[in-house]
Parts: C-alpha cells; sequence; structure tokens
C-alpha cells in the first residue's frame, strides 16, 4: 500500500499533464506545390472533432482561425459517436461559416459517425447541411477557379466499408482532383483512381504514444508502414493525416496534439 501511496500523485499529475495536452492546439502550415492543372488553393482541414471529447470552445476555435482567409473549409469525418452531441456540432459550424471560405465547405463522414442509429445518422447529416456543409458521400462536386477545374472528390468511410471508389469518381473529367476521406488507409486501394492531393485523419497521431501507436497496428497497413500524421505519399502521390481535433475514448494525448491544418496548394 505505501507503493500505491507514492505512485498515486504521479499517476495524477501524469493524468493531468495529458489533459492539458489536448488543449494545445497546433495549427499546422503544409505547403504543396503541384503541375499546372493546379491553382493556387488555401485549405482549412479539420478532422476528428469527436465533440464528446474536445478541449477546445468554437470561440477559441474562431479566434485561432480568424485572421487567414480561405477559399474552401474540409471536414474529415468522426464529428461525434452519440445522439446528445448533436445539438454541440451547431455552434462550431456557425464559427466555420464566420470564416467565410469562399468556395464552400465539404464534409465526409468517419467511422464514429456511422456509430449513430439511421435516424441520428440523418440528423448528423441534416446538421450539416443546415450550415452550409456540401456532404459528399461517394461523390464529387468541380468548382472553377480562374477557369481551372478542381474535382473535389469525396471517399466515404473505408474502415467501415463505405467507400465506393468507382461512384466517387463517377463523372469526373480533367481536371485537380482533390480527395476527402476519413481512413487515409484508401489510398492504398486507389492505384486505378488519380488524386493530386488527399487528406484525411482517423489516427489522432496515435493519440497516446508509448513511446510508438502500437494500438494503431489493428487499424489497416499504414500504421504498419509508420504512417499515422502528417505529410506522405504513394506511388508519387500526397495525402495528408491530421491529428485530429478531439480525442476518443479518454479525453487525453500523450506524444500527439490536437490539430488543425492550413494545406496551401501552389502552381
Amino acid at each position: 500500500m505505501i507503493w500505491f501511496a507514492l505512485l498515486l500523485p504521479l499517476l495524477l499529475a501524469g493524468g493531468y499533464m495529458a489533459y492539458k495536452n489536448t488543449q494545445e492546439v497546433q495549427i499546422n502550415k503544409v505547403k504543396v506545390k503541384s503541375d499546372s492543372t493546379a491553382v493556387p488553393l488555401h485549405i482549412l482541414h479539420i478532422s476528428d472533432l469527436h465533440l464528446e471529447n474536445i478541449s477546445i470552445n468554437p470561440a477559441q476555435l474562431y479566434e485561432k482561425l480568424k485572421q487567414q482567409p480561405y477559399d474552401m473549409i474540409a471536414l474529415t469525418g468522426d464529428f461525434l459517436d452519440r445522439k446528445w452531441t448533436i445539438p454541440k456540432l451547431a455552434p462550431y459550424l456557425e464559427v466555420l461559416n464566420e470564416l467565410k471560405p469562399k468556395h464552400g465547405i465539404y464534409a465526409v463522414f468517419g467511422n464514429h459517425d456511422y456509430v449513430l442509429r439511421p435516424h441520428n445518422f440523418k440528423r448528423l447529416k441534416q446538421t450539416l447541411e443546415d450550415y452550409q456543409c456540401k456532404v459528399l458521400q461517394n461523390a464529387n462536386e468541380s468548382i472553377l477557379i480562374k477557369g481551372r477545374k478542381i474535382n473535389i472528390i469525396g471517399i466515404d468511410n473505408y474502415s467501415t466499408g463505405h467507400s465506393d471508389l468507382k461512384t466517387s469518381y463517377n463523372g469526373i473529367d480533367n481536371g485537380y482532383n482533390l480527395v476527402l476521406t476519413h481512413d487515409p488507409n484508401v489510398v492504398l486501394e486507389m492505384d486505378d483512381y488519380h488524386f493530386d492531393y488527399l487528406l484525411s485523419g482517423h489516427f489522432h497521431g496515435g493519440q497516446i504514444l508509448y513511446p510508438k501507436a502500437y494500438h494503431l497496428v489493428k487499424m489497416g497497413k499504414l500504421p504498419r508502414m509508420n504512417m499515422i500524421k502528417g505529410l506522405h505519399k504513394h506511388n508519387g502521390r500526397s495525402f495528408y493525416i491530421s491529428e485530429g481535433l478531439g480525442q476518443t475514448g479518454l479525453n487525453i494525448r500523450v506524444g500527439s496534439r490536437p490539430e488543425v491544418t492550413m494545406h496551401q496548394i501552389a502552381e
């Protein structure tokens, strides 16, 4: 019992520090050079809100993001997994609308979103749409910037079996292919589907690293290839894995930090 009494303060202190880490949001900036099909594009990327376990409120998020102009906002899934959390999403979406992205807000779903029962999942989708989010479930939409076409391709969540690459790319013509998806493991299945840049999340950068994210080995091939966060390439094509803004399970982080990412695609 003496050893436990000595150990308890250390455990409490460690737990407190791990919780404090969830409040230290990183604003990461990534510049990606592309070929002549691209136009300068500034994308705000937010993934894995996990609103049951998030340590930044909408006002704080706005203060961190308000100084930058954005061409578009990309939300790559795992908003929540409990029906009573759906109303909590609205204030965050209000903040994103206040940022006034020139070409809108686009969203895809993650594995935690699909934990909801069908009628609650519809409520989640409707909430996103009520706040001007264009939800892409194996669908695409094209925009023109300075006469050049940007194909925004939303691939539904891979790990839950909802992704359909053929349907996602249906009707795609020439242009810059920007893919939004939750689980980045899908890139390993995309040899026949061209993308110029892909945004994803899912792994939380490990969330708890001790010292490696051993618990991620069951979450697909990419973690076993040591690809759990940041900028990577597969077959010469760039993709980015966000560490996410919220947490799952316990609201703690060890060796990782919450992330919001600003992507600058340059000609």
